[in-house]
Order: C-alpha cells, then structure tokens, then sequence
C-alpha cells in the first residue's frame, strides 16, 4: 500500500501560524497534524506501508527531511513531490504520478478523522463521506441502497445529495487513477477553473470501476486557529486512553495539570495551573501561568499569563496577561 497526501496549500486562514510551518506540521495533541492522519489510516490496515508520498509547496529542505522522517517512523520510504501551481486536486495528485501504482490510499492533510479505517483492498475503490448540513460547499457523492456510488458532484449550488467527501479515498489500481488524472490534464478538462477529482473519479466509474461510500465519526477541522485549538482537545480525550501524553522528560514544579494535557519533553511546568485541553511543545516553558484548552508549540516561553482557547508558535517569549491570543513563531511580547 502506498498513501498520497496532498498538501500544497499555503493555509492561509492559519496565519501567523502558517508563515514559517506549513499546516499539516502543526502539532495536534503533541504529534504534527500529517503524523495523526498517517497514525489513524494505518490503525486500521495490517499490511505493509511501502511509501509515504507527500506533494508539497516549496515549503524549504527542513521541511522535507521532517516529512520524510515521518514516513521512516512508519517503515514506509518518504518522498517527495511538488505542485508549482494551485490546479486543483487531480493536478496536486497527479504531481506524484511515479507512485500512482498498485493499491494507493490518499488523504488529506489539514482534516483529522475518526473512522474505522478497516476495508477489503481488493474492492475497487472506498470514498469515506460525512453527512453534513450545508452540501453546497463540497464534493458530494449519490449512493443506492447497497452504498456503491452512482453519482459523484463538485460543489452543486442546487441540492444533489449531503454525503460529503472528506478527502479519503482508496483506490486498487493507482495507475489507473494516474491515467485518467492525465487524461484530465492533457485534454484541459476543467471543473470550476481546476482539475477536480470528482471528474476522475466519474470517469473511472464510467470505466467500470466501483466506488462504495464509508461513513466516518467525526470530521476534525483544522481551517483556522479555533478549530485547531478545538481539535486539539478533541484529540487529547480520544488519545488520553492511547498514549502516555505527559512526557516523563518534563518538569512538573509547584503546579497542577488537569487531564487530559500534552506536555512534551524538555518542557517546565513552574507555579502553573494547565489544563484541561492543554498541548505544551517540547522545551517550552510555562511559568506562573493559568492556561486552559490551547496549544502553546515547542522552545516557547510564556510566563504571568491567563490564557483560553489560544494558540502560541514555537521560539516565543511572552510575558502578560491576555485571555485570547494568536501569536506566530519566533515572536516577543511583553505587557
């Protein structure tokens, strides 16, 4: 199995956060946000991950040996493509066309899931959905009563169906997918001004493929600042039972910490009181602090703060009293 991950984009709705980190790296419940999805996907399959592929903006080296990194932490090869140009979906999966081969499992990289993520790999093709309220703003699928699929349509302003793509799909002949995306591209068959999976996927079905429609629990948004802090605390309580989240390596002084809260290694708890819903990055330090249900990143300082539902960069140095805030990497504030 090889998993594709689409994450060009720039995550412009997360800045500051995202001028210096690239979304999918942004840590959720103490792992960054691309790791959890790769976590979650391989939960449910007991095969052998052969390759991780991620298309990328022109994001820097650094980032490229992290991604890779995560791949290995898996026993799957890393590598690395681009998409020099926002072309839509098809265009960002077709940028990886050297490992559209054999059985492929592609997710997108700035949504966590709950699901059971156990299926048939000799199925033709699995596309997980949500029902969700307002359909109008996403990729919908129609089913028949045994889920396979009849109709799949791009963001209709008119009512089609509320069965939602997520941005999970298997499919078991990934060079068939890397035909047709071509197919789309070299003929310029554009829907919305790009190139939509939803029209791959439509033509495969004309083909003779068959797509069955899986349901997921939960839908985690990571968009903008609120929702990550909200998805942090969601991930907290669904790890909490999972994983030791409090890392043995960090330094719990004259303070309390209300479960569930990630505190990485390195990092100092002094005269605080965090919690609950609480990520704190590695080496970071928090200091006669009360700080409730936010995400304060790696090598930050924060001391004589009252933080909620806020979001805190790596290499910050603050100090003062401010109960919302969003502050970016490598930034000093002091009140």
């Amino acid at each position: 199995m090889k998993i594709i991950i689409p994450m060009a984009g720039r995550g412009t709705r997360l800045r500051p956060h995202t001028l210096t980190l690239p979304k999918p790296l942004i840590p959720i419940a103490g792992k960054p946000m691309v790791q959890r999805i790769v976590e979650d996907l391989t939960a449910g399959y007991n095969g052998q991950i052969e390759e991780i592929a991620f298309i990328t903006g022109d994001f820097g080296k650094d980032v490229e040996r992290e991604l890779v990194a995560i791949a290995n932490s898996f026993g799957a090869e890393g590598r690395i493509y681009q998409q020099t140009q926002p072309l839509g979906v098809a265009h960002a999966i077709g940028c990886a066309s050297e490992s559209l081969n054999g059985n492929v499992f592609i997710a997108f990289s700035d949504t966590l899931f709950r699901a059971d993520f156990h299926f048939d790999i000799n199925e033709d093709g699995i596309i997980w959905v949500k029902k969700v309220e307002d359909p109008s703003s996403f990729g919908v699928v129609k089913t028949n009563e045994k889920q396979v699929i009849t109709d799949f349509v791009e963001k209709s302003p008119v009512f089609v169906s509320d069965l939602a793509i997520v941005g999970l799909y298997y499919v078991r002949e990934g060079e068939y997918l890397r035909d047709q995306i071509k197919f789309l591209i070299e003929n310029n068959i554009k829907d919305k001004g790009e190139f939509q999976i939803t029209s791959v996927l439509e033509n495969m079905k004309a083909g003779g493929y068959q797509f069955r429609a899986s349901g997921i629990d939960e839908w985690l948004d990571c968009g903008n600042k609120l929702n990550i802090v909200d998805t942090n605390r969601r991930m907290l309580e669904i790890k909490q039972p999972l994983e030791q989240l409090v890392s043995p390596q960090a330094v719990i002084e004259n303070s309390v910490v209300i479960e569930p809260c990630f505190v990485g290694a390195g990092a100092k708890i002094l005269n605080s009181v965090i919690g609950p819903h609480v990520s704190v990055g590695n080496n970071s330090v928090i200091a006669n602090c009360i700080i409730k249900n936010s995400v304060i990143q790696g090598d930050t300082n924060v001391s004589d703060a009252l933080f909620t539902d806020s979001m805190v960069g790596n290499h910050v140095n603050y100090e003062g009293h401010v109960s919302d805030v969003s502050i970016g990497d490598y930034t000093s504030f002091k009140e």
